[in-house]
C-alpha cells in the first residue's frame, strides 16, 4: 500500500510538477496555486518561454482565459538572472519549451529554499515523452497529472492529437491545432501522414 503525504515541507525548497496533455487544465492549476501563494503573502514570480506568444508576451494564460503577469525568458538560465531578491515561489508555465536546462535551474531554486511550481506537456504530439518533464518528474517532491476529455469519445484523455499538417516537434498552438484524445482515439500516424 502506498501513502501520499499532504504535508508541505517547512524551511526547505521543493519542486511541484503539473503535467498532462493540451486542454487538461495545467496552466489553470498553476495559476490557482500561484494565486493561493500570493494570498498567503508569499512573494511570487512567474516565468514562461518567450516563444509562447499565443496570448501575449507578458502573461501566462489558461485556455479558460485566466491570466497572471509573467516574465518571458528565452532559456532556463535567464530565470536565475531575472529572479528578484526575496522571491519565495517561482512558477514556470510551458516548461517543456525551455529544454533540458530547466532541470538544473529548478533544482538550484529548490536547493535555495524556494517553492518551484512548473507546468508542461508530458508527451509531444506523437505520444513521446516530452523532455524535460520526465527528468523533472524524477526530481520533484509533488506530481500532479491532469487529464482532459477526449473530443472523440468522452473518455479521460492523456494525449494531444495534432490536427494540422506540421511535422515539427514544437508547434505552439491551441484549439484548431490540437485536440485532447484518449489512448483508443489517439492517432499519431495521422499527424505524421498529414505532415509528410
Amino acid at each position: 500500500m502506498t501513502r501520499s503525504m499532504n504535508v508541505l515541507p517547512k524551511n526547505v525548497g521543493w519542486i511541484e510538477v503539473i503535467c498532462g496533455p493540451m486542454f487538461s487544465g495545467k496552466t489553470e492549476e498553476l495559476i490557482r496555486r500561484l494565486k493561493r501563494a500570493a494570498i498567503g503573502q508569499q512573494r511570487v514570480q512567474i516565468f514562461k518561454p518567450g516563444l509562447d506568444k499565443r496570448y501575449g508576451e507578458g502573461q501566462i494564460v489558461s485556455h479558460s482565459e485566466q491570466r497572471l503577469d509573467s516574465t518571458a525568458v528565452e532559456d532556463a538560465a535567464e530565470i536565475l538572472a531575472k529572479l528578484h531578491a526575496g522571491t519565495q515561489v517561482v512558477g514556470i508555465d510551458e516548461v517543456q519549451f525551455l529544454g533540458a536546462g530547466a532541470v538544473p535551474i529548478c533544482e538550484t531554486l529548490a536547493d535555495r529554499g524556494l517553492r518551484v511550481i512548473v507546468a508542461g506537456l508530458d508527451q509531444d504530439y506523437r505520444g513521446v515523452p516530452f523532455d524535460p518533464i520526465p527528468q523533472l518528474l524524477a526530481v520533484a517532491e509533488y506530481i500532479t497529472k491532469e487529464l482532459a476529455v477526449c473530443v472523440v469519445c468522452g473518455n479521460p484523455a492523456h494525449r494531444s492529437q495534432r490536427i494540422v499538417a506540421d511535422g515539427r516537434r514544437i508547434l505552439v498552438g491551441a484549439k484548431g491545432d490540437y485536440e485532447a484524445r484518449c489512448r483508443a482515439c489517439f492517432r499519431p500516424e495521422a499527424a505524421a501522414a498529414e505532415s509528410g
